[in-house]
């Protein structure tokens, strides 16, 4: 049978880099890739179009899709809008319904933008790290939450920091399943020191590797040091696994050593191995439908999908390659561009990677 990917375009550049995408994925179904493409609303687009950022219709085609290719949501045109009907509702909305817990966050320094990174090129020269986020729990889902107004008639807000053990055991386990396949070495981010939450985090972490991978290096790291050791030294780290949050954070920071954010793809999973592909980086509005984006990190989204979802591990690993090659051409959309090289727009980048496909 033939697997289904739904396209969510969503806002911002977000049309213009999956447009790219589908390209690669156009180029894969000629030589042998059985996928049928949807394509649906969410975000912005979406309120635009049925005042939800998430419509019954795109949830019902998520459900029933084998993996999903995400563009980007937001912007500032929707920001006035209350935020139940705000663009990032509808994503997170996603994830909820679909249970995708295991965010996976890769930051891979390519040899070719060594010089594009704000550290030192032996800082960061071979750099691989993966990041895994746990996306469903913690304090973006936690309840209550709310702004209220106190006695004294000052507005306070509140949000809530809960993690069940069973939701910890899980994104562990799933660190684990990826550290198992590379260093077998396994940095766990928390704050235990000052939040309760996550000293919970940090005992489930030790049982679940003690008790089921006991191969694996287990290491612990407060998240204040983790984000200065990331500056500081990089290479140290093969897999870290930590809360929404402070993985949302880390993956930032860890993004700019690659050189541009515009690089980087990631991977939400479900426990059904159901997945939602996206770049790190968000809806860019200010260089929206100038057809400057980078659609580098939107095309290894799709190889991540192709590997994690598609049981497609060949052809994921010929997009990688097609990447590299084009870098290796010297083309350079202006985000990652540099003296000597050849600038492309979103269009020509798109196309160099089919072309080397």
């Amino acid at each position: 049978m033939s697997k289904r990917i739904l396209v969510l375009p969503g806002d911002g550049i977000g049309p213009e880099i999956t447009a790219e995408a589908v390209k690669v994925l156009d180029a894969l179904v000629g030589e042998g890739l059985d996928v049928e493409l949807d394509e649906g609303l969410i975000g912005g687009a979406a309120y635009d179009a049925a005042e939800t950022p998430l419509p019954s219709a795109t949830l019902d085609m998520a459900r029933e899709a084998d993996a999903i290719l995400l563009g980007a949501v937001g912007g500032p045109k929707w920001e006035p809008l209350d935020i139940s009907v705000r663009p990032e509702k509808g994503l997170l909305g996603l994830r909820a319904e679909l249970g995708l817990f295991s965010n996976l966050r890769p930051a891979i320094l390519y040899p070719q933008l060594a010089d594009a990174s704000s550290l030192r090129a032996e800082i960061v020269a071979g750099l691989d790290i993966m990041i895994v986020r746990e996306l469903t729990g913690g304090i973006y889902f936690g309840q209550p939450r709310g702004i209220r107004t106190l006695e004294n008639g000052e507005r306070q807000g509140f949000n809530t920091l809960v993690y069940a053990e069973h939701e910890i055991e899980r994104i562990v386990r799933s660190a684990c399943d990826i550290a198992m396949k590379r260093g077998k070495r396994l940095c766990s981010v928390d704050k235990a020191n000052v939040l309760e939450c996550t000293e919970l985090w940090r005992e489930v972490a030790e049982r679940v590797v003690k008790n089921e991978y006991p191969e694996i290096e287990l290491s612990h790291m407060y998240v204040d040091n983790a984000a200065m050791q990331l500056v500081k030294w990089p290479k140290q780290f093969d897999v870290m696994v930590t809360t929404n949050m402070f993985g949302d954070i880390l993956s930032d920071a860890a993004a700019m050593l690659t050189g541009s954010i515009g690089m980087l793809p990631s991977a939400s999973l479900n426990e059904k191995g159901q997945g939602m592909y996206e770049p790190i980086h968000g809806s860019a509005p200010d260089i929206a439908g100038k057809g400057v984006a980078n659609p580098l990190a939107t095309i290894l989204s799709v190889a991540m999908m192709l590997r994690y979802s598609l049981g497609e591990s060949a052809m994921a690993e010929r997009i990688e390659k097609a990447v590299e090659q084009v870098l290796d051409q010297g083309l350079r959309t202006p985000d990652i561009m540099s003296e000597g090289m050849t600038e492309v727009n979103c269009e020509g980048m798109g196309d160099a990677v089919v072309a080397a496909l």
